[in-house]
């Protein structure tokens, strides 16, 4: 669904401003169909600028981005794409209906289906009762929401979502977070870029890791995240207790033997990977 072959975009140095900065320097990465990837950095490591590129708001100064088959943008392949930026921006006048109505009509989906599939996705989204509320008075968190429902709002086959837990709560993180996992059990393609690698963690099984421009790891997050040398004890009560020797996990196991009800062997989380990464890399 998504092909960069090495893949570089600099930006020119502005007059009375900052030198040119060479954003991707030779990023390769891929998302195939049905695939959920991590798009993951530090700020300033490449992501916005790939989510530009694969957007068609500009061209790579070098190398090729291949969007379901085709390397260059059109409005047609864009109506098979649902992208919710970092930060949207609504006409003050607008209802979330009205906002649905539009990013609906431009897809150029029939009015009937617009209301139809809007009413699901806003019952989903849990800001049904307030859909005919300005969004300039929704809560930054339900303006969340309006933007998710206005990418899935013509059913896309690939969903780029940036930063898509920005402004949620708990619960309503918990909540996109098991609408991105139907999304992926209907076979949707979706590229994930968030900060918040524990979410990540939860969601994709595949990452492509940005830093300074530079591509360091594309792959599994199993295959990223090395084993530990300590182990995981599993307790009834749902804590998971570490033991980083065998002495440890001797006395974890005598002292709480009928808690117990499973080992297994530490590895690291996605979090501890990636510091190890980008530390490896500026060193």
């Amino acid at each position: 669904m998504i092909r960069f072959d090495e893949v570089h975009k600099t930006y020119p140095k502005q007059i009375n401003r900052s030198p040119a900065q060479h954003a991707l320097k030779g990023v390769s990465f891929a998302l195939g169909r049905g695939q959920t990837l991590g798009l993951i950095g530090q700020n300033g490591a490449g992501k916005s600028t790939s989510i530009r590129l694969i957007m068609g708001y500009m061209r790579p100064d070098q190398g090729r981005v291949i969007v379901m088959g085709e390397e260059k943008s059109s409005p047609s392949l864009r109506r098979h794409i649902g992208y919710l930026p970092e930060t949207s921006s609504f006409p003050a006048n607008l209802t979330c209906l009205e906002l649905l109505h539009f990013a609906g009509r431009c897809c150029d989906m029939p009015k009937k289906a617009i209301a139809e599939r809007a009413e699901i996705l806003l019952q989903r989204l849990g800001i049904w009762e307030f859909r005919n509320r300005r969004l300039s008075e929704y809560s930054k968190g339900m303006q969340q929401r309006a933007s998710f429902a206005a990418a899935l709002i013509h059913d896309p086959e690939l969903l780029i979502l940036d930063e898509p837990m920005s402004g949620l709560d708990p619960i309503g993180r918990a909540e996109i977070i098991d609408l991105i996992h139907d999304l992926r059990a209907q076979g949707k393609s979706i590229l994930f870029c968030s900060h918040l690698l524990d979410d990540v963690e939860r969601i994709t099984d595949h990452v492509a890791i940005l830093h300074q421009g530079n591509l360091l790891y594309a792959g599994a997050i199993a295959d990223l995240c090395a084993a530990s040398s300590g182990s995981i004890v599993n307790m009834r009560d749902g804590r998971k207790l570490e033991a980083d020797s065998e002495a440890k996990l001797a006395s974890v196991l005598q002292q709480h033997a009928e808690q117990v009800i499973g080992v297994r062997q530490g590895r690291e989380d996605l979090q501890t990977a990636f510091v190890r990464l980008v530390k490896g890399d500026q060193s």
